[in-house]
């Protein structure tokens, strides 16, 4: 079998992974604060014959920190994130990070994000509002007022930068280091009755779809070539040992 079909059935598998990834971003692009995912590829370089042949590995998925925009929405519950950090819930494992800021206060009083899992502060203790305590102000700084009460703080988290981030629901995150609390909110803080928007720009995502399946053809074309031009020697040279 010659190397060439064995090098397109590897890019093919490559660029079928990239339009499953691309496919999800396009049907989250209105998904708050979702984070595209990108694929990363590498070389695999084989010397099993005589000259070395270069495949492509089928990559690995990477959560992109590229942020949405933030638009208004008038609910004073609702928090977008400036800057870079992330606001933090109590998972049924673990900590999970996440940029959606549209909270909601349950019966019992827990501050919970949409999906209903509880916010945490910066020490990790949830927050408990009084459901009928009034209008709520929320600082820069994720201080919560109720009332003329300092009620409590959103934590605000620091993901370091090359730490790897598995994906948690549509926009939460898990990463491999620890996040730590941000205490300096001169560049990083909250912005109250604003909610941060999908980072899937459709028409991006758009223009990739369509240079990944011209990629595809093209890699098809070619195996089909390689196909053809071996079963043309076959015909002509005759299969080995007649």
């Amino acid at each position: 079998m010659q190397s060439a079909l064995y090098v397109g059935l590897s890019a093919q598998v490559a660029l079928e992974k990239r339009l499953q990834t691309i496919a999800n971003n396009v049907a989250n692009v209105n998904t708050a604060a979702f984070r595209t995912d990108v694929v990363k590829f590498e070389t695999v370089l084989s010397k099993a014959g005589a000259n070395p042949v270069a495949f492509s590995s089928p990559g690995n998925n990477i959560i992109s920190r590229e942020q949405g925009s933030i638009t208004e929405s008038g609910n004073p519950l609702d928090v977008a994130v400036v800057g870079q950090g992330w606001i933090a819930f109590a998972g049924p494992n673990g900590t999970v990070y996440t940029r959606d800021g549209r909270l909601q206060i349950a019966a019992n009083g827990d501050l919970q994000t949409v999906s209903g899992f509880p916010v945490i502060d910066s020490g990790g203790a949830q927050i408990t509002l009084d459901p009928n305590g009034g209008p709520v102000s929320i600082a820069r700084s994720g201080t919560i007022t109720q009332d003329n009460n300092e009620i409590g703080t959103i934590g605000l988290f620091n993901i370091p930068a090359d730490a790897n981030l598995d994906r948690y629901g549509n926009s939460g995150v898990t990463p491999d280091r620890p996040a730590t609390a941000i205490v300096d909110f001169s560049r990083d803080g909250f912005k109250q009755g604003y909610v941060e928007g999908s980072g899937a720009n459709p028409m991006m995502e758009l223009t990739k779809l369509i240079a990944a399946s011209r990629a595809f053809e093209g890699t098809n074309s070619m195996i089909e070539g390689t196909e053809s031009s071996l079963q043309n020697a076959i015909r002509t040279l005759g299969e080995p040992g007649k």
